[in-house]
């Protein structure tokens, strides 16, 4: 790419023009940076949010862009149902190969961020063991919570004690956060038809 360079300076210093091969166009950085094409209108991730994950890093729900998800809303202190929650994610993994693993990432949006800080959220990734590579869990601001739950079609309410009433559901997106698929058998036993359209968004 040096020499490429060297000719055209000089041939420009000359007056002169110069023809560039299409495999040093084609390999230059720039013609590799295309822009991203506009979200389809159903994506999720038209809704402009932000999540701050376990790490504490913070970044655009629609960075997730490009990957298969499955995606929920949990909270760290609920005892009963968001336990499966985590549990079905781990069984539908189970179903897949290493490369389909690799290529599918799972996205825990909590339903509460003012007790989710990002150590709540490590913790539990810590004590379920699981692997930062393919799991993140989340918070978004506390006034986007509702418009998540609105998009994914997941209900609740805030209790007296603090505790939450809510659906459960595992909701698969494509690489551009279209509802492919979406499952409320929570547990260790995967819901087969669910695991197919997994398997199908990974092909």
């Amino acid at each position: 790419m040096k020499s490429l360079a060297l000719s055209i300076a000089m041939a420009v210093l000359a007056g002169g023009t110069v023809a560039i091969p299409a495999s040093a166009i084609a390999a230059s950085p720039a013609s590799q940076k295309m822009p991203k094409m506009p979200l389809p209108g159903n994506s999720v991730y038209q809704l402009d949010v932000q999540l701050t994950d376990q790490a504490g890093r913070t970044s655009a729900w629609r960075d997730r862009r490009g990957q298969p998800q499955l995606v929920s809303m949990f909270y760290t202190s609920c005892q009963y149902i968001c336990p499966l929650i985590i549990d079905s994610g781990k069984a539908v993994q189970k179903q897949l190969s290493d490369a389909e693993r690799a290529r599918l990432g799972i996205t825990l949006i909590s339903m509460d961020p003012a007790r989710d800080t990002p150590q709540a959220l490590a913790k539990v990734a810590t004590q379920r063991k699981l692997d930062p590579a393919q799991w993140t869990l989340a918070s978004p601001a506390a006034e986007d919570v509702r418009s998540v739950a609105g998009v994914l079609n997941i209900r609740y309410r805030a209790l007296a004690d603090g505790e939450f009433n809510h659906t459960s559901a595992l909701v698969l997106l494509d690489g551009e956060g279209r509802i492919l698929a979406r499952t409320e058998k929570m547990g260790s036993k995967p819901d087969p038809e669910f695991v197919e359209a997994v398997r199908k968004a990974l092909r």
